[in-house]
């Protein structure tokens, strides 16, 4: 019997992975057209399976997955089915569409894949364009859910708002987290443009959820809100994080909710930002429910063990010890500069050693400028995105940064993460205790040291 089951997995696991080769050989996933048309055409030939559930809707540029993943926690221990949709993926395409707290299966992957294959052919040969391979795998997700069917879907917009795939959904609840500058070649070379840009999530009748925000970018996210008679609450007014102590393993926290306060809640994540990541999920979850002040605060101990039960792989996760090697995925200035603050506050490190890897594109220089100050040495790499920045260019700026003697090249990662490690270990003088490896850059670096230190995502 097990080695039918086991020839049965592998089966599933090939068709998983055709059909992923199918949905890559579209275009590629960064690009964005100023048009709904294909998507929407989709939604229409398969039924609208996007109206058949409720959804949290969530933008911004930096926290959006560890929120998505904290809501999903919060309404599972709610007693809701749910569906997660995130991008980009760390390790496998799968965990980008989750069904309760799990990537969906290979064999409904597959099936769903081979399901919707004719209505995107279909919609191919209708419009100017083929559709891209997002907004395939978003008509996928929105299929999924509806199939399985959940309660409620969680779902991180994959790039801006207005445009973007996902913004067929009009949620109930949108959440806007921190905006900077990123993907300003698509988005807009200001903080209000990108703003404006994300703001297009906010429908009429959405209940906003505002993360503290640039003074530009809050004008923008308030001025749409005001236009379609959103009802907004902001971080720092109607919620947030009023009490954060350190504590074995992460944070405790108290945070003023809608409802009301929460007091003692455990987040097993270091860092301000995940707690502020934390009072927004735990806002997006009350006015889901639509808690308020009038109605009080929902399950204070659901929501305790909802946040005690909460991960975030590839976000300053530790993936090894002695010398302790970090995972994550920052790869824009903002992301960085709250990886160092969680690293200054979290672990004191004697030696920590770089492993850097990024896309073009990226503002490379911030976000090396703001590791100098917390790295020993780095080694600097690429990742094997068709997008990443060439080792060489990418040590040039850091050798800038960091003078050539802290900088070593190595073009493979798994080269990289030895180097790093050695060093690490020479420079400990036998304290391993005292000894670091940060391996940062991209979602892309981030999702294959995993992999390469751990083997299959967890």
């Amino acid at each position: 019997m097990n080695d039918v089951l086991a020839t049965a997995a592998k089966d599933d696991r090939a068709r998983r992975q055709v059909a992923e080769r199918a949905l890559l050989a579209r275009w590629g996933e960064g690009k964005i057209g100023p048009s709904r048309n294909r998507i929407e055409a989709l939604m229409d030939l398969l039924g609208q399976p996007q109206r058949t559930y409720r959804s949290i809707h969530i933008t911004g540029t930096n926290g959006k997955t560890s929120t998505a993943r904290m809501i999903d926690e919060l309404l599972r221990g709610f007693g809701l089915r749910t569906g997660r949709y995130t991008s980009p993926h760390l390790s496998e395409m799968t965990e980008r569409i989750v069904i309760d707290g799990l990537p969906v299966a290979d064999r409904r992957f597959a099936d769903a894949v081979a399901e919707i294959g004719p209505f995107l052919d279909l919609v191919d040969k209708r419009s100017d364009m083929p559709m891209t391979f997002f907004e395939a795998l978003t008509g996928l997700a929105f299929t999924i859910f509806a199939d399985t069917p959940v309660d409620v879907a969680v779902v991180e917009v994959g790039l801006g708002g207005t445009w973007d795939a996902t913004n067929v959904l009009q949620s109930p609840v949108a959440v806007i987290m921190p905006i900077g500058l990123d993907h300003t070649e698509l988005l807009g070379d200001t903080i209000a443009q990108i703003a404006a840009e994300k703001a297009g999530i906010i429908h009429e009748g959405t209940s906003v959820i505002i993360s503290a925000q640039p003074v530009d970018g809050a004008a923008e996210l308030i001025k749409r809100a005001v236009e379609v008679g959103a009802a907004v609450a902001r971080e720092g007014l109607e919620f947030g994080v009023t009490d954060r102590r350190l504590a074995v393993g992460g944070q405790v926290l108290t945070i003023q909710g809608l409802g009301g306060v929460y007091e003692d809640v455990f987040l097993p994540l270091p860092g301000q930002y995940q707690a502020e990541n934390a009072a927004c999920a735990l806002a997006a979850v009350e006015a889901f429910f639509g808690a308020g002040a009038d109605s009080g605060p929902i399950d204070t101990n659901i929501v305790r063990a909802a946040f005690a039960a909460v991960t975030s792989p590839g976000r300053l996760e530790a993936v090894r010890s002695a010398p302790t090697v970090l995972v994550d995925s920052s790869h824009n200035p903002p992301g960085m500069a709250a990886t160092v603050a969680a690293l200054n506050e979290g672990f004191h490190f004697r030696q920590l050693v770089g492993v850097v890897a990024m896309l073009s594109g990226k503002d490379a220089r911030g976000a090396l400028e703001i590791l100098e100050a917390v790295l020993t040495e780095v080694v600097i790499t690429q990742n094997s995105s068709p997008r990443a920045l060439d080792a060489d260019s990418l040590g040039a700026v850091a050798v800038a940064i960091f003078g050539a003697d802290r900088v070593t090249v190595e073009p493979r990662l798994d080269d990289a993460i030895e180097t790093a490690v050695r060093l690490a270990e020479e420079s400990a003088d036998g304290i391993l205790s005292g000894a670091g490896v940060l391996i940062t850059g991209s979602v892309v670096t981030a999702g294959e040291a995993r992999t390469l230190l751990m083997g299959a995502a967890r």
